[in-house]
């Protein structure tokens, strides 16, 4: 499994929210501050999208894509001079459509989903993300296509299990605009996303994913992926913002978080798994990274999951 797959298998994208929302034209929606990753796409028409602290709205048209990651209220707007009507009483009040006719001319009409990220360190892959990813070049909307239509054809014409068909359509479309996201070198920037887009510094990657247990030092990852000790730090520091050292330790960790709550593993074979010859040197290391001790963090309990649900809301 690639690094991206394997860190989205242990953050557990949750869907929350998955569907389609029609706006009418001269209409202005806002939506509050939120949790979780927000990832949906324009079928037809055009919309502006604002999010707050960012200067300039964004132009949404057919076709195009943006993800959200957790952060500060929303509007879309099919016409910016419109003051905006609260998402949480137009929801109430059952004003917010999901049939696309109900977009109409000059309306706009889209479809997605918003996803909770219920695993720990979710920050590793959140915090690459600017606050507006927008996927708008025609190469990248080719690729979202046939996610997009398929998903419009589930929200238009309800099937038995058309509400999970769409859940799995919406997570789709959110790990190919992730992977468009960090294939576009216009968007290069420090974290741990784009060293995915390096094919020596993702190789590396592949080496600590691939076998978390081996003893890794810099000089070993770097003489396997055909660089000098000190370029390859650099490089990793520069692209990831951490040293490579620092990010195998933080990646052993997010196992053994999966494996203490997901597993009847014991400590001291988790701990051997992951290179460590001692529990107590395991135990320091996890508590350096994660702020309490693996048994404390086992007997955490885990809050109740809230079922997904299909339809209305962005």
């Amino acid at each position: 499994m690639d690094p991206l797959s394997e860190l989205l298998s242990l953050l557990k994208p949750r869907s929350l929210v998955s569907g389609g929302v029609a706006m009418n034209r001269n209409r202005a929606i806002q939506w509050p501050k939120h949790d979780g990753i927000k990832c949906y796409a324009v079928v037809s028409g055009q919309c502006w999208l604002s999010v707050d602290g960012v200067t300039d709205p964004v132009l949404l048209t057919a076709g195009e894509c943006y993800l959200l990651p957790p952060g500060p209220p929303f509007r879309l707007a099919t016409d910016l001079s419109v003051e905006p009507v609260d998402f949480k009483l137009l929801r109430v009040a059952g004003g917010l459509s999901t049939d696309v006719s109900g977009s109409g001319e000059e309306g706009c009409y889209l479809v997605g989903g918003h996803f909770l990220l219920s695993g720990d360190h979710a920050d590793m892959l959140l915090g690459s993300l600017p606050p507006i990813v927008h996927i708008r070049k025609e190469s990248d909307k080719a690729a979202m296509r046939w996610s997009l239509e398929r998903m419009t054809e589930e929200v238009r014409d309800r099937q038995p299990g058309g509400s999970l068909i769409a859940q799995q359509l919406a997570y789709m479309m959110l790990v190919q605009a992730l992977r468009l996201h960090l294939a576009d070198r216009a968007n290069a920037g420090v974290g741990w996303l784009f060293a995915l887009a390096d094919k020596q510094l993702s190789a590396a990657l592949t080496c600590m994913h691939d076998d978390p247990g081996h003893p890794w030092t810099l000089q070993t990852l770097a003489a396997r992926i055909g660089m000098s000790r000190s370029n390859f730090a650099l490089r990793f520091k520069e692209t990831v913002g951490t040293s490579p050292m620092e990010y195998l330790t933080r990646w052993r960790m997010l196992l053994a978080c999966d494996r203490l709550k997901n597993s009847d593993d014991s400590i001291p074979r988790i701990a051997t798994s992951l290179g460590y010859e001692s529990e107590s040197a395991f135990g320091k290391a996890f508590k350096r990274v994660i702020g309490c001790s693996p048994r404390q963090h086992s007997r955490q309990t885990t809050s109740a999951k809230s079922p997904p649900l299909a339809g209305v809301g962005l």
